[in-house]
Protein backbone atom coordinates (compact mmCIF):
# COMPACT_ATOMS: atom_id res chain seq x y z
CA UNK A 1 0.00 0.00 0.00
CA UNK A 2 1.53 3.77 -0.29
CA UNK A 3 -0.98 5.67 1.17
CA UNK A 4 -0.52 7.42 5.11
CA UNK A 5 -2.10 9.21 8.07
CA UNK A 6 -2.85 12.76 7.28
CA UNK A 7 -4.99 15.95 7.15
CA UNK A 8 -7.04 15.81 4.21
CA UNK A 9 -8.58 19.29 2.65
CA UNK A 10 -11.94 19.48 4.21
CA UNK A 11 -14.87 19.41 0.76
CA UNK A 12 -15.99 23.33 2.32
CA UNK A 13 -12.95 23.90 4.23
CA UNK A 14 -14.19 27.77 4.73
CA UNK A 15 -13.83 28.55 8.47
CA UNK A 16 -14.33 31.64 10.11
CA UNK A 17 -13.36 32.69 13.06
CA UNK A 18 -13.83 35.71 15.40
CA UNK A 19 -10.69 36.93 16.16
CA UNK A 20 -9.70 37.73 12.68
CA UNK A 21 -7.68 34.76 11.38
CA UNK A 22 -8.46 32.68 7.95
CA UNK A 23 -8.43 29.10 8.58
CA UNK A 24 -8.73 26.13 6.76
CA UNK A 25 -11.35 22.83 7.63
CA UNK A 26 -9.74 19.03 7.58
CA UNK A 27 -10.86 16.19 8.03
CA UNK A 28 -8.68 13.52 9.63
CA UNK A 29 -7.67 10.78 7.62
CA UNK A 30 -6.52 7.19 9.05
CA UNK A 31 -5.20 7.03 12.55
CA UNK A 32 -2.31 9.68 12.76
CA UNK A 33 -0.23 11.03 16.08
CA UNK A 34 -2.10 14.54 15.53
CA UNK A 35 -0.44 16.27 18.49
CA UNK A 36 2.52 16.33 15.59
CA UNK A 37 0.82 18.00 13.40
CA UNK A 38 1.06 21.13 15.80
CA UNK A 39 4.37 23.71 15.27
CA UNK A 40 5.08 22.67 11.97
CA UNK A 41 5.22 24.40 8.73
CA UNK A 42 2.88 22.90 6.52
CA UNK A 43 1.91 22.87 2.80
CA UNK A 44 -0.61 20.87 0.42
CA UNK A 45 -0.46 18.16 -2.53
CA UNK A 46 -2.62 15.99 -4.10
CA UNK A 47 -4.82 15.95 -7.31
CA UNK A 48 -7.57 18.65 -8.56
CA UNK A 49 -10.09 18.22 -11.64
CA UNK A 50 -10.68 20.46 -14.00
CA UNK A 51 -12.99 21.19 -16.40
CA UNK A 52 -12.21 21.16 -19.77
CA UNK A 53 -12.18 24.65 -22.51
CA UNK A 54 -14.28 24.14 -25.60
CA UNK A 55 -14.37 20.54 -25.04
CA UNK A 56 -15.85 20.32 -21.86
CA UNK A 57 -13.71 17.45 -21.25
CA UNK A 58 -13.10 16.92 -17.18
CA UNK A 59 -9.23 16.48 -16.71
CA UNK A 60 -6.91 15.34 -13.45
CA UNK A 61 -4.21 17.05 -12.70
CA UNK A 62 -1.48 16.69 -9.73
CA UNK A 63 -0.46 19.82 -7.83
CA UNK A 64 1.96 20.56 -4.72
CA UNK A 65 2.08 24.24 -3.82
CA UNK A 66 5.81 24.32 -2.44
CA UNK A 67 5.92 26.66 0.32
CA UNK A 68 4.46 26.62 3.64
CA UNK A 69 1.16 28.22 3.80
CA UNK A 70 -0.68 26.57 6.79
CA UNK A 71 -0.12 26.64 10.61
CA UNK A 72 -1.42 24.77 13.56
CA UNK A 73 0.01 26.73 16.52
CA UNK A 74 0.21 24.76 20.37
CA UNK A 75 -1.60 26.61 22.99
CA UNK A 76 1.17 28.53 25.44
CA UNK A 77 1.57 26.30 28.35
CA UNK A 78 0.83 28.90 30.42
CA UNK A 79 -2.67 29.03 28.87
CA UNK A 80 -3.33 25.38 29.61
CA UNK A 81 -4.88 24.04 32.92
CA UNK A 82 -3.58 20.70 32.85
CA UNK A 83 0.46 21.06 31.16
CA UNK A 84 1.18 17.53 31.96
CA UNK A 85 -0.88 15.93 29.38
CA UNK A 86 -1.60 16.92 25.88
CA UNK A 87 -5.07 16.80 24.66
CA UNK A 88 -6.40 17.88 20.88
CA UNK A 89 -10.03 17.67 19.87
CA UNK A 90 -9.55 17.19 15.90
CA UNK A 91 -12.71 19.16 14.95
CA UNK A 92 -11.96 21.88 17.11
CA UNK A 93 -8.18 22.62 18.00
CA UNK A 94 -7.04 21.31 14.84
CA UNK A 95 -7.97 24.14 12.33
CA UNK A 96 -4.68 25.26 10.34
CA UNK A 97 -4.23 29.27 9.92
CA UNK A 98 -4.43 30.40 6.27
CA UNK A 99 -3.97 34.35 7.23
CA UNK A 100 -4.97 37.12 9.29
CA UNK A 101 -7.76 39.38 8.39
CA UNK A 102 -4.94 42.00 9.05
CA UNK A 103 -2.67 40.54 5.99
CA UNK A 104 -5.46 40.12 3.79
CA UNK A 105 -6.10 43.73 3.57
CA UNK A 106 -9.74 43.09 5.13
CA UNK A 107 -10.87 45.23 8.19
CA UNK A 108 -14.03 42.70 8.77
CA UNK A 109 -14.97 39.25 8.26
CA UNK A 110 -15.61 38.30 4.69
CA UNK A 111 -19.27 37.56 3.29
CA UNK A 112 -20.09 33.42 3.94
CA UNK A 113 -21.74 32.25 1.00
CA UNK A 114 -25.19 31.62 2.90
CA UNK A 115 -25.29 35.95 2.79
CA UNK A 116 -24.74 36.19 -1.02
CA UNK A 117 -27.50 37.25 -3.50
CA UNK A 118 -29.73 34.41 -4.12
CA UNK A 119 -30.92 35.88 -6.80
CA UNK A 120 -27.13 35.33 -8.31
CA UNK A 121 -27.28 31.51 -10.44
CA UNK A 122 -24.30 29.90 -8.47
CA UNK A 123 -22.81 27.47 -11.07
CA UNK A 124 -23.03 23.88 -9.44
CA UNK A 125 -19.14 23.03 -10.92
CA UNK A 126 -17.40 26.00 -9.08
CA UNK A 127 -15.43 25.09 -6.15
CA UNK A 128 -15.28 29.09 -5.78
CA UNK A 129 -17.86 29.31 -2.83
CA UNK A 130 -16.29 26.32 -0.71
CA UNK A 131 -12.46 27.65 -0.40
CA UNK A 132 -10.94 30.76 0.89
CA UNK A 133 -10.27 33.15 -2.20
CA UNK A 134 -6.69 33.42 -1.03
CA UNK A 135 -6.08 29.07 -0.76
CA UNK A 136 -7.68 28.88 -4.19
CA UNK A 137 -5.35 31.39 -5.81
CA UNK A 138 -2.49 29.32 -4.48
CA UNK A 139 -3.71 26.01 -5.94
CA UNK A 140 -4.82 27.61 -9.05
CA UNK A 141 -1.24 29.26 -9.75
CA UNK A 142 0.62 26.07 -8.69
CA UNK A 143 -2.19 24.07 -10.98
CA UNK A 144 -1.30 26.76 -14.02
CA UNK A 145 -5.05 27.37 -14.80
CA UNK A 146 -7.63 29.57 -13.23
CA UNK A 147 -9.74 28.85 -10.10
CA UNK A 148 -13.31 28.76 -11.59
CA UNK A 149 -11.59 26.15 -13.74
CA UNK A 150 -11.68 24.04 -10.38
CA UNK A 151 -14.17 21.46 -10.16
CA UNK A 152 -12.80 19.34 -7.24
CA UNK A 153 -10.24 18.65 -5.25
CA UNK A 154 -8.45 15.49 -3.25
CA UNK A 155 -5.24 17.75 -1.13
CA UNK A 156 -3.24 16.66 1.74
CA UNK A 157 -1.22 18.65 4.03
CA UNK A 158 2.27 17.60 4.70
CA UNK A 159 5.29 18.84 6.21
CA UNK A 160 6.86 20.85 4.14
CA UNK A 161 10.75 20.21 5.57
CA UNK A 162 11.93 18.12 3.60
CA UNK A 163 13.22 14.10 4.76
CA UNK A 164 16.71 14.16 5.98
CA UNK A 165 19.19 11.33 6.59
CA UNK A 166 20.91 11.99 9.55
CA UNK A 167 22.63 10.41 12.88
CA UNK A 168 26.55 10.57 13.52
CA UNK A 169 26.94 7.81 11.27
CA UNK A 170 24.36 9.40 8.84
CA UNK A 171 22.39 5.59 9.78
CA UNK A 172 18.73 7.17 10.25
CA UNK A 173 15.78 8.77 8.07
CA UNK A 174 13.19 11.17 9.34
CA UNK A 175 10.98 11.92 6.87
CA UNK A 176 7.09 12.65 6.38
CA UNK A 177 4.87 9.36 5.42
CA UNK A 178 7.42 6.99 5.39
CA UNK A 179 4.94 4.25 6.32
CA UNK A 180 4.14 3.24 3.61
CA UNK A 181 6.20 4.91 1.25
CA UNK A 182 9.80 2.57 2.21
CA UNK A 183 7.47 -0.18 1.30
CA UNK A 184 6.12 1.34 -2.23
CA UNK A 185 9.56 2.36 -2.87
CA UNK A 186 11.39 -0.94 -2.18
CA UNK A 187 8.79 -2.91 -3.62
CA UNK A 188 9.31 -1.70 -6.69
CA UNK A 189 13.10 -0.93 -6.64
CA UNK A 190 13.24 -4.83 -6.30
CA UNK A 191 11.38 -5.71 -8.98
CA UNK A 192 13.20 -3.41 -11.25
CA UNK A 193 16.77 -5.15 -10.08
CA UNK A 194 15.72 -8.05 -10.56
CA UNK A 195 15.24 -7.45 -14.24
CA UNK A 196 18.97 -6.58 -14.63
CA UNK A 197 20.48 -9.75 -14.44
CA UNK A 198 18.55 -11.52 -18.02
CA UNK A 199 19.93 -14.84 -16.95
CA UNK A 200 17.23 -17.90 -16.75
CA UNK A 201 14.00 -15.88 -17.81
CA UNK A 202 14.30 -18.29 -20.52
CA UNK A 203 12.82 -20.73 -17.84
CA UNK A 204 10.76 -18.29 -16.45
CA UNK A 205 7.28 -20.03 -15.54
CA UNK A 206 6.22 -16.76 -12.71
CA UNK A 207 5.16 -13.16 -13.80
CA UNK A 208 7.07 -10.46 -11.70
CA UNK A 209 4.60 -8.28 -11.01
CA UNK A 210 4.30 -5.28 -8.03
CA UNK A 211 0.82 -3.94 -6.79
CA UNK A 212 0.92 -0.45 -5.20
CA UNK A 213 -2.94 0.27 -3.00
CA UNK A 214 -4.37 3.02 -1.68
CA UNK A 215 -6.95 3.31 1.56
CA UNK A 216 -5.02 1.08 3.81
CA UNK A 217 -5.12 3.32 6.40
CA UNK A 218 -8.48 3.25 6.30
CA UNK A 219 -9.60 -0.30 6.05
CA UNK A 220 -8.86 -0.64 2.46
CA UNK A 221 -12.23 -0.96 1.25
CA UNK A 222 -12.44 1.27 -1.76
CA UNK A 223 -12.40 0.73 -5.57
CA UNK A 224 -8.42 1.56 -5.06
CA UNK A 225 -7.50 -0.53 -2.18
CA UNK A 226 -6.82 -4.23 -1.94
CA UNK A 227 -10.70 -5.23 -0.90
CA UNK A 228 -11.12 -4.34 -4.36
CA UNK A 229 -12.05 -7.03 -7.22
CA UNK A 230 -10.20 -5.09 -9.51
CA UNK A 231 -7.06 -7.02 -8.37
CA UNK A 232 -8.63 -10.50 -9.66
CA UNK A 233 -9.43 -8.78 -12.96
CA UNK A 234 -6.07 -7.81 -13.83
CA UNK A 235 -5.26 -11.33 -12.96
CA UNK A 236 -7.54 -12.64 -14.68
CA UNK A 237 -7.13 -10.87 -17.74
CA UNK A 238 -3.13 -11.71 -17.89
CA UNK A 239 -3.84 -15.69 -17.52
CA UNK A 240 -6.32 -15.32 -20.14
CA UNK A 241 -3.64 -13.78 -22.64
CA UNK A 242 -1.32 -16.32 -21.96
CA UNK A 243 -3.60 -19.02 -22.43
CA UNK A 244 -6.78 -18.08 -23.87
CA UNK A 245 -7.86 -21.70 -24.69
CA UNK A 246 -8.66 -22.27 -20.28
CA UNK A 247 -8.42 -19.04 -19.25
CA UNK A 248 -10.52 -19.90 -15.86
CA UNK A 249 -8.45 -23.48 -15.23
CA UNK A 250 -5.39 -21.37 -15.97
CA UNK A 251 -6.22 -18.33 -13.10
CA UNK A 252 -6.83 -21.29 -10.76
CA UNK A 253 -3.63 -23.16 -11.44
CA UNK A 254 -1.64 -19.90 -11.40
CA UNK A 255 -3.29 -18.86 -7.88
CA UNK A 256 -1.83 -21.84 -6.65
CA UNK A 257 1.78 -21.75 -7.91
CA UNK A 258 1.83 -17.70 -6.76
CA UNK A 259 3.31 -15.86 -3.20
CA UNK A 260 3.16 -12.76 -2.44
CA UNK A 261 4.79 -10.29 -0.14
CA UNK A 262 2.75 -8.02 1.84
CA UNK A 263 5.04 -5.15 2.42
CA UNK A 264 4.53 -2.28 4.84
CA UNK A 265 6.76 -0.80 7.71
CA UNK A 266 7.08 -2.55 11.07
CA UNK A 267 7.48 -1.27 14.92
CA UNK A 268 10.73 -1.28 15.57
CA UNK A 269 11.42 -2.04 19.15
CA UNK A 270 11.59 1.94 21.05
CA UNK A 271 14.49 2.11 23.78
CA UNK A 272 12.62 4.63 25.86
CA UNK A 273 9.54 1.97 25.74
CA UNK A 274 11.43 -1.39 25.51
CA UNK A 275 8.17 -2.98 27.87
CA UNK A 276 5.82 -2.82 24.70
CA UNK A 277 7.09 -5.16 22.71
CA UNK A 278 7.32 -9.06 23.63
CA UNK A 279 10.80 -10.42 24.96
CA UNK A 280 11.79 -12.36 22.57
CA UNK A 281 10.66 -10.35 19.45
CA UNK A 282 12.01 -7.01 19.67
CA UNK A 283 12.88 -5.90 16.23
CA UNK A 284 15.69 -3.40 15.74
CA UNK A 285 17.60 -1.14 13.20
CA UNK A 286 20.10 -2.67 11.42
CA UNK A 287 18.37 -6.44 11.79
CA UNK A 288 17.16 -6.75 8.46
CA UNK A 289 13.94 -6.89 7.07
CA UNK A 290 10.89 -7.80 9.90
CA UNK A 291 9.16 -11.01 9.33
CA UNK A 292 5.35 -10.33 11.07
CA UNK A 293 3.26 -13.01 12.48
CA UNK A 294 0.49 -12.84 14.50
CA UNK A 295 -1.66 -16.46 15.17
CA UNK A 296 -5.06 -14.05 15.03
CA UNK A 297 -4.58 -13.53 11.22
CA UNK A 298 -3.94 -10.03 11.79
CA UNK A 299 -0.73 -10.78 9.20
CA UNK A 300 -1.00 -13.51 6.80
CA UNK A 301 2.68 -15.40 6.94
CA UNK A 302 2.26 -18.89 7.64
CA UNK A 303 4.80 -21.48 8.17
CA UNK A 304 5.03 -22.37 4.74
CA UNK A 305 5.63 -18.71 3.48
CA UNK A 306 8.19 -17.83 6.14
CA UNK A 307 10.17 -20.93 5.25
CA UNK A 308 10.37 -19.89 1.34
CA UNK A 309 10.85 -16.61 2.30
CA UNK A 310 14.24 -17.77 4.43
CA UNK A 311 15.19 -19.89 1.41
CA UNK A 312 14.82 -16.67 -0.31
CA UNK A 313 16.68 -14.41 2.61
CA UNK A 314 19.58 -16.80 2.51
CA UNK A 315 20.14 -16.67 -1.38
CA UNK A 316 20.13 -12.97 -1.01
CA UNK A 317 22.18 -12.38 1.90
CA UNK A 318 19.89 -10.68 3.36
CA UNK A 319 19.34 -11.10 7.87
CA UNK A 320 15.06 -11.60 8.67
CA UNK A 321 14.03 -10.67 12.47
CA UNK A 322 10.56 -11.75 13.33
CA UNK A 323 7.78 -9.77 15.36
CA UNK A 324 5.31 -11.22 17.41
CA UNK A 325 3.20 -8.28 19.65
CA UNK A 326 2.29 -9.04 23.18
CA UNK A 327 -0.91 -10.94 24.16
CA UNK A 328 -1.72 -7.67 26.37
CA UNK A 329 -0.92 -5.65 23.40
CA UNK A 330 -3.56 -4.47 20.13
CA UNK A 331 -2.54 -5.60 17.00
CA UNK A 332 -2.56 -3.31 13.39
CA UNK A 333 -2.79 -5.31 10.17
CA UNK A 334 -1.80 -4.97 6.37
CA UNK A 335 -3.49 -5.49 2.94
CA UNK A 336 -1.86 -9.42 3.30
CA UNK A 337 -4.92 -11.00 5.23
CA UNK A 338 -7.10 -9.16 2.74
CA UNK A 339 -5.19 -10.36 -0.32
CA UNK A 340 -4.91 -13.50 0.92
CA UNK A 341 -8.61 -14.15 1.76
CA UNK A 342 -9.59 -12.64 -1.96
CA UNK A 343 -7.70 -14.47 -3.86
CA UNK A 344 -6.15 -17.61 -1.96
CA UNK A 345 -2.16 -16.48 -2.25
CA UNK A 346 -0.11 -17.67 -0.29
CA UNK A 347 1.23 -14.43 1.59
CA UNK A 348 4.22 -13.61 3.77
CA UNK A 349 3.68 -10.32 6.17
CA UNK A 350 7.15 -8.27 6.51
CA UNK A 351 8.30 -4.69 6.42
CA UNK A 352 11.20 -2.73 7.54
CA UNK A 353 11.66 -1.45 11.00
CA UNK A 354 10.83 1.80 12.20
CA UNK A 355 10.31 4.12 15.13
CA UNK A 356 7.30 7.01 15.39
CA UNK A 357 5.21 5.36 13.29
CA UNK A 358 2.33 7.37 11.96
CA UNK A 359 4.00 10.78 13.20
CA UNK A 360 4.19 13.55 11.00
CA UNK A 361 7.80 12.63 10.71
CA UNK A 362 8.93 9.19 10.85
CA UNK A 363 12.57 7.14 11.86
CA UNK A 364 13.40 4.38 10.24
CA UNK A 365 16.87 3.14 9.55
CA UNK A 366 19.24 3.56 6.42
CA UNK A 367 20.75 -0.06 5.70
CA UNK A 368 16.69 -1.61 5.76
CA UNK A 369 16.12 -0.06 2.64
CA UNK A 370 19.27 -2.22 1.20
CA UNK A 371 17.91 -5.39 2.73
CA UNK A 372 14.24 -4.82 1.78
CA UNK A 373 15.28 -4.10 -1.94
CA UNK A 374 17.60 -6.71 -1.89
CA UNK A 375 15.28 -9.59 -0.80
CA UNK A 376 12.24 -8.85 -2.62
CA UNK A 377 14.72 -8.41 -6.36
CA UNK A 378 15.66 -12.12 -5.09
CA UNK A 379 12.55 -13.15 -4.53
CA UNK A 380 11.83 -12.24 -7.79
CA UNK A 381 14.23 -14.10 -9.35
CA UNK A 382 14.46 -17.43 -7.28
CA UNK A 383 11.16 -17.56 -6.29
CA UNK A 384 10.59 -19.87 -9.63
CA UNK A 385 13.41 -22.48 -8.26
CA UNK A 386 12.53 -22.18 -4.37
CA UNK A 387 8.32 -23.23 -5.69
CA UNK A 388 9.52 -26.08 -8.02
CA UNK A 389 11.81 -27.56 -5.12
CA UNK A 390 8.77 -27.18 -2.42
CA UNK A 391 7.04 -30.22 -1.22
CA UNK A 392 3.93 -29.88 0.75
CA UNK A 393 2.49 -33.00 2.20
CA UNK A 394 5.01 -36.37 2.40
CA UNK A 395 3.03 -39.62 3.39
CA UNK A 396 4.70 -41.35 6.60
Amino acid sequence: MNDSNLCKLAGSSVKIQQLRYFQVGVSIYGGGIWRTWFDRDLSVAGEIVLRGNESGALRRKLVNVKKPILFIPNLAIHLETDRNTFSCNTETNLRPVLESYAAAGLNCPPKKCEDNNPDTPVDPRSVVNEHHSTFLKLISEAAECKPEDIVDMDLYLYDANPAAIGGVHEEFICGARLDNLVGTYTAIRGLIESLQDEVGFENERLIRMAACFDNEEVGSSSAMGAGTSFTEYVLRRICTCLNSNDPESFFEQAIGNSMLISADQAHAAHPNYSDKHEQNHRPCFHGGVVVKVNVNQRYATTPTTHAILKEVAAAAGVPLQKMIVRNDSPCGSTVGPILATALGLQTVDVGCPQLAMHSIREFPDTSSIYFATKLYSTFHARLNAIMGQLIYSETA
